[in-house]
Formats: structure tokens, sequence, C-alpha cells
């Protein structure tokens, strides 16, 4: 995606509650799109579409009841406002969460099962390189205490796995993944997703 392509999303928000925010924007603001840190419901009303970094699912979840945030994010998201969940954000956006704390919330709009922690903790952590659906060259991803994907539905495309497991999904203008795409200087996730943006307000407009 070139920049004259991106410039055509009006803003694009990170949700700057908790974990890596900052490189979320920057990455971002290189492909041309205009990056707009969300923290308030003021602060979301303003953007056209959502990015919900990694960081630690049940802080953000807390966060996000503690800011106000939590009901206009799922009232914007069943009005179908593209989102791109990394790591956590994936945890959150999942339907089913296997090993969630029992107050533990999540906005349930891409179907799939995810379990947090999945590949184990910090000291786990590794970097692959995975074959991403209509990428002409592989992609290196990070996964960094990762969440592990269980099931997918009917309706969830998978556009990558590693060893047979999916780590990058779609339903409709929903996007996750189980790595951390902010940590590369491979910015074609991002630029999926500003299509995806791109492709939504289009057909609302």
């Amino acid at each position: 995606m070139n920049a004259s392509d991106s410039t055509m999303v009006k803003t694009v928000g990170v949700l700057a509650l908790q974990g890596a925010f900052q490189a979320h924007s920057r990455v971002l603001t290189e492909l041309g799109a205009r990056a707009h840190e969300v923290r308030t419901p003021g602060d979301l009303a303003l953007v056209d579409a959502l990015v919900m970094p990694g960081g630690e699912s049940t802080t953000m979840a807390r966060l996000l009841g503690t800011a106000e945030l939590f009901g206009p994010v799922q009232c914007r998201l069943a009005e179908g406002m593209p989102v791109f969940g990394t790591c956590a954000g994936m945890i959150l956006l999942a339907a089913h969460v296997l090993d969630g704390r029992p107050d533990q919330r999540s906005f349930s709009v891409i179907d799939i099962s995810v379990r947090r922690n999945g590949y184990g903790r910090q000291v786990d952590s590794f970097e692959r390189d995975i074959e991403v659906e209509g990428f002409d060259n592989s992609y290196h991803a990070v996964f960094i205490r990762a969440p592990k994907v269980e099931s997918v539905g009917p309706g969830v495309t998978v556009l990558a796995s590693h060893e047979g497991v999916p780590v990058l999904a779609q339903q409709g203008c929903v996007l996750v993944a189980a790595f951390h795409p902010e940590l590369t200087d491979d910015h074609r996730l991002h630029a999926m997703f500003l299509r995806i943006v791109h492709t939504a307000t289009a057909t609302a407009a």
C-alpha cells in the first residue's frame, strides 16, 4: 500500500492504555495514514478504525472499563468499525478465551477460541518466518507471550499458520495476529489492515 492509498483513511486509532501502542502509531504514520492514540471515548469518536496492541489482556480489559471505553468500543465494533488486534488485542477480540479469568471480558467479534500465553512465558518468546496468504515472500513474525488459537469458526479466513496453528486470521473487517507486527521493519500487515479500512469506509460511504 502506498501513501496515496492510505491517506484516503481519515483516522486510524491506536488503543493507548497499555502495551506497544507507540510502535503501531509510528508504522501507521510511516505508511501515510493518520494515527490517533485512543484513551477516552472522545478520542474514539474521532477515528474510523482501531488497532488493539499487544500487552496484558486482563490489564487492558480492566483499563478499558476504568476509562469508560469498553462499551463505546463494543458499540463501534457492532457498527462495523475495522479493527486490528495483535497479541493481547487478539485475545480481546476473540469469541472465546479458554483460560481467561472468571471476570475477563472480550469483544467477541471474531469466531476464534484462544488460549492466553499459549506458547509459554516471556522466556519462551521466539521469532519465525511464516507464509502469509497474498504475500510474495515470507514474513518475519515476533512472538512474545503469544496467544494460541485453538479453533476457528467457518466464517474466519486463516491467512497464516505456524506449525499448523493459525497465527493470522480475518473475519470481515476484523484482523488478528498472535504476534507483534509493529516490532519489525516489514509493514505489509499494517498496509493490509489499511486496505481493509479503505474498503470498509468506501462501502459505508
